[in-house]
């Protein structure tokens, strides 16, 4: 199975990279720390410290490899700065259902989907129906909570 590509902005690339480092020295060696006490208290298996702290390890281990992977298949998407045609991973769209006042979108990857803060997945279902259209276009989504039909008024 080829490896699936995340995309990322520079700034979500950044945090990911930044909270990658942190679990890889400052969290691993407090880790380490906890462990070294926990076998130090003798008879391992009524340890509960020792449980928790090899229970932690696990986790730890598991979100080093799931950034490890996550960077290792990522894919940028950079702001060029060129006017955009359609909608893509990385646009800016703004759109408008009836009404309502029109709303702006950061279309980003899954792992930086950020709703209340304006950044929605490529892989929701509004930012699916987004994708490849151009301004101008009636565009409707299969939302949760029902179909939803908007206009793209602007792409930045």
């Amino acid at each position: 199975m080829p490896d699936t590509p995340h995309y990322l902005t520079p700034e979500g690339a950044a945090r990911l990279k930044a909270e990658l480092e942190d679990l890889k020295g400052p969290q691993r060696e407090a880790l380490a720390k906890r462990l070294r006490s926990a076998i130090q208290m003798g008879d391992l298996s009524e340890n509960a410290d020792y449980h928790k702290a090899k229970e932690d390890q696990g986790f730890l281990e598991g979100r080093i490899q799931e950034l490890q992977y996550i960077l290792g298949n990522a894919i940028i998407i950079e702001d060029d700065g060129k006017p955009r045609d359609v909608v893509t991973v990385g646009a800016r769209v703004t759109i408008q259902e009836g009404d309502y006042p029109p709303e702006t979108y950061h279309l980003v990857g899954v792992k930086e989907a950020d709703p209340p803060n304006g950044k929605i997945s490529h892989a929701s279902p509004i930012g699916r129906a987004l994708l490849d259209h151009r301004v101008g276009d009636e565009v409707e989504a299969d939302a949760p909570g029902g179909k939803i039909k908007f206009k793209i008024l602007k792409i930045e």
